[in-house]
């Protein structure tokens, strides 16, 4: 339990001091389209909850042939402005996608669950939101701010360009992009 406390406080203190700082606050800062993912090259084995108690693993990713994670965390400005578009986003996905949440300073029983919720509801943001588990900790080793927005196939392999910054613009065309492959 030490570890994983330890594992979260390192996490959320990088990328609050490398990422959602006062110069990034701003929803409209232009975001980086990343040619190399900040994360490792497929989603690992997973078992965890979402903000509302339910459990999930990685078969989430097999249902479509695209979905789309958006790395966020409940202390970042940008993220939280960009609920409401992610929510109308997630309202209108073709068929084949779908979105998720990756809660990046949210541990099993932490208050940022709660105000998770709070955030989400108040957006109207009503996707899947998850609390990472060790793996996904480890997984996301390489986010430097967020939010980072990451494609993930049927396979559970990231795929794509990752989004660094709040642009759910460059999120649907990636997105569009990945749908024609």
């Amino acid at each position: 339990m030490t570890k994983k406390f330890f594992a979260i406080f390192l996490l959320g203190l990088a990328l609050l001091l490398g990422g959602c700082t006062d110069d990034s606050a701003d929803v409209n800062d232009s975001p980086k389209t990343a040619h190399a993912s900040p994360v490792a090259k497929n989603i690992p084995t997973f078992t965890a909850k979402t903000i509302t108690g339910a459990t999930v693993t990685n078969e989430i990713f097999s249902a479509k042939k695209i979905t789309v994670v958006n790395i966020w965390g409940t202390f970042c400005p940008p993220c939280i402005g960009e609920m409401p578009e992610l929510g109308d986003m997630a309202r209108s996905m073709p068929a084949d996608a779908q979105i998720i949440g990756l809660v990046c300073d949210a541990s099993e029983g932490s208050p940022q669950i709660q105000e998770a919720l709070k955030i989400t509801k108040k957006a109207g943001a009503d996707f899947v939101n998850i609390v990472p588990d060790e793996q996904l900790l480890k997984f996301m080793e390489g986010v430097e701010a967020v939010p980072t927005t990451i494609f993930v196939n049927s396979k559970g392999e990231v795929v794509g360009k990752a989004v660094i910054g709040a642009d759910v613009g460059a999120y649907k065309n990636e997105l569009e992009k990945l749908l024609k492959q």
